[in-house]
C-alpha cells in the first residue's frame, strides 16, 4: 500500500458553478506533486435537463460549460500527471469523453487516456418494469424522462489503476468521485468500511466546492470571509488510512477553518452514524475537528460500515408547465397594489390552475404556496414591492393564462404597475427508490475501445 497522501482537488460544485476555479487548483497539485482534479457538476435534477438536450440533439446532454471547465487546464493536467475525475458526462458521457478528445487535439496534445463510465442509465425493459413494482402509482401516466441509478467508486477506481487519465461519468454519487482515485491509489479492499468511509467523507467535504472555503459560510458581520470574491477552491490530502486534511488552492482567497469545515461535514447529513452511500455507510458521529492553521482543517475519527445493499435511484418524468410572471409597485400604497393585483389575477384565473403570489420585498421567504402568511397579515406599509405569481398546469395554454393576466395589469390596474417580466418553461417531477444491486449493470471502458 503507497504510503504517500493523495492530493484531490475540486473545481466545481454543480452544473452552472465557476469555471475559473481550476487553474490555481491544478498549480497547488503540480507544485505539490501531482494527484487528482474532481469536477462534482451533478443536482438531482440535472442529468434529467440533460436527458431533455440530448433528445433535442443527440450530440448534448452533457455539461454545457465542460469547455471552460477542462480546456484552460487541459494540458497542465497531462503534463503534471494530473487525472480528470467528473461525472459532467450527464445523459452523454461518451459525448463528453469525445469532446475533450477532440480538445486535446486542437491543442495539439497527445491523445489521452479518456475512461468512460456506463450503467447508471435504467433504461432497459426489465430495469423500468422494476422500477414501476418498487413506486407503483407514483409513476401511473407519468412520461418519464430518466431514471438513474447512483453508482459508486468501483468503476472510477478501476479504470484509473488501468491507466486512465480522464475519467468521465453520469450519475456517479458525488463523495464517489473522491473514494475512486483514493482506492486506486492506495489500493484498498473494497468491504475496508473504516477507510472507505473516511474517504467518502472527504470526498462530502469537496463536493460542493466553494462552500467549504467560505462562500456559502459567509454572514457580512457574523462570519466574516477575507477575499470572498476570489475564494479558492478546495483541495483534500488523504492518507493511507483514509484520514484527511483540508486545505485550498494556494494564493486565492477564502479560507478554511474548523467553523467552515464543520458546518460541510453536517451539510446534507440526516443521521451522522449512517451517511449512505453507494461505496459504504460512513460514520461521522465520532469526528474531530482540529484546525491545523494556514487554511489547513484535519479531520479524525470517522469510520465505516458495509454499503447498503441497494443503490438509489432518481426517477425524473414531465410535470406540465410552470408559468412565472412578476410586476413592480413602488410609492404610495404600494404593498396594497401589489396584493390588489395578486388578488384580482387569483380572481380571473379562478381554478383553472393553483397559483402562488409572493410579495417580494414585503413577505415572500417565509409564505407558503397557498398565501397563508400573506392572507393572514393585515396590509403593510411597504413602499417598493415586488409581485411574483407563479403557476402550473399540464396544459400549456392553461399555464400561459398566467402570463397574460400579469402583462394585463399594466393597464387593467391597479394603478402603477410597471417592469414585468414572465417566463415559461416545462417542468420536472422527481421520485425516488431503491433497487437491488444487482439490477445495475455498471461497468467502463476506453474511449477508443466504444464505436462510433
Amino acid at each position: 500500500m503507497p504510503s504517500s497522501p493523495l492530493l484531490i482537488g475540486c473545481a466545481s460544485g454543480f452544473s452552472g458553478d465557476r469555471s475559473d476555479g481550476a487553474a490555481a487548483v491544478v498549480r497547488t497539485l503540480a507544485a505539490r506533486g501531482g494527484g487528482t482534479l474532481i469536477f462534482e457538476t451533478l443536482a438531482e435534477r440535472t442529468l434529467a435537463l440533460a436527458q431533455l438536450a440530448r433528445n433535442d440533439d443527440p450530440r448534448r446532454g452533457y455539461e454545457p460549460l465542460l469547455d471552460e471547465l477542462v480546456a484552460p487546464v487541459l494540458a497542465d493536467c497531462l503534463r503534471h500527471g494530473i487525472a480528470i475525475v467528473s461525472n459532467f458526462g450527464a445523459a452523454n458521457p461518451v459525448g463528453a469523453a469525445r469532446h475533450i478528445a477532440e480538445l486535446a487535439a486542437q491543442q495539439g496534445l497527445p491523445a489521452p487516456r479518456i475512461a468512460v463510465i456506463h450503467g447508471d442509465a435504467l433504461d432497459a425493459p426489465a430495469q423500468r418494469e422494476l422500477l414501476r413494482q418498487r413506486l407503483g402509482a407514483a409513476l401511473d401516466g407519468v412520461d418519464v424522462v430518466s431514471a438513474t441509478a447512483y453508482l459508486g467508486a468501483t468503476e472510477i477506481a478501476e479504470a484509473l489503476a488501468a491507466g486512465a487519465q480522464i475519467v468521465v461519468a453520469g450519475r456517479v454519487a458525488d463523495p464517489s468521485l473522491t473514494l475512486g482515485p483514493a482506492l486506486a491509489h492506495f489500493g484498498w479492499d473494497r468491504d475496508d468500511w473504516a477507510r472507505l468511509g473516511r474517504a467518502t467523507m472527504a470526498g462530502h467535504m469537496l463536493e460542493c466546492g466553494l462552500q467549504v472555503t467560505g462562500g456559502y459560510f459567509c454572514v457580512p458581520g457574523l462570519k466574516e470571509v477575507p477575499d470572498v470574491h476570489a475564494a479558492g477552491f478546495p483541495i483534500a490530502e488523504i492518507d493511507a488510512d483514509g484520514e484527511f486534511v483540508i486545505g485550498k488552492a494556494a494564493d486565492t482567497g477564502g479560507m478554511v477553518d474548523a467553523r467552515t469545515v464543520k458546518e460541510q461535514l453536517l451539510y446534507e447529513v440526516h443521521d451522522p452514524a449512517r451517511y449512505l452511500t453507494p461505496d459504504v455507510i460512513a460514520d461521522l458521529s465520532q469526528a474531530r475537528v482540529e484546525d491545523l492553521g494556514g487554511d489547513r482543517v484535519a479531520v479524525r475519527g470517522i469510520t465505516g460500515h458495509a454499503r447498503p445493499a441497494e443503490l438509489k435511484v432518481n426517477v425524473c418524468y414531465r410535470g406540465g408547465w410552470l408559468a412565472e410572471a412578476e410586476i413592480s409597485y413602488a410609492g404610495v400604497q404600494a404593498e396594497a397594489r401589489a396584493r390588489l393585483a395578486a388578488d384580482i389575477v387569483q380572481k380571473r384565473l379562478g381554478s383553472a390552475l393553483r397559483l402562488r403570489a409572493d410579495l417580494i420585498g414585503a413577505l415572500s421567504i417565509l409564505d407558503d404556496d397557498a398565501g397563508a402568511l400573506r392572507q393572514g397579515r393585515p396590509d403593510g406599509h411597504a413602499r417598493d414591492v415586488r409581485l411574483r405569481i407563479a403557476g402550473e398546469h399540464a396544459d400549456r395554454a392553461v399555464a400561459e393564462r398566467v402570463l397574460r393576466e400579469v402583462t394585463a395589469l399594466y393597464t387593467c390596474g391597479p394603478a402603477g404597475g410597471g417592469g414585468v417580466r414572465t417566463a415559461l418553461r416545462p417542468r420536472l417531477n422527481m421520485v425516488s427508490c431503491t433497487i437491488p444491486r444487482d439490477a445495475v449493470h455498471s461497468g467502463w471502458r476506453f474511449l477508443d475501445e466504444i464505436p462510433q
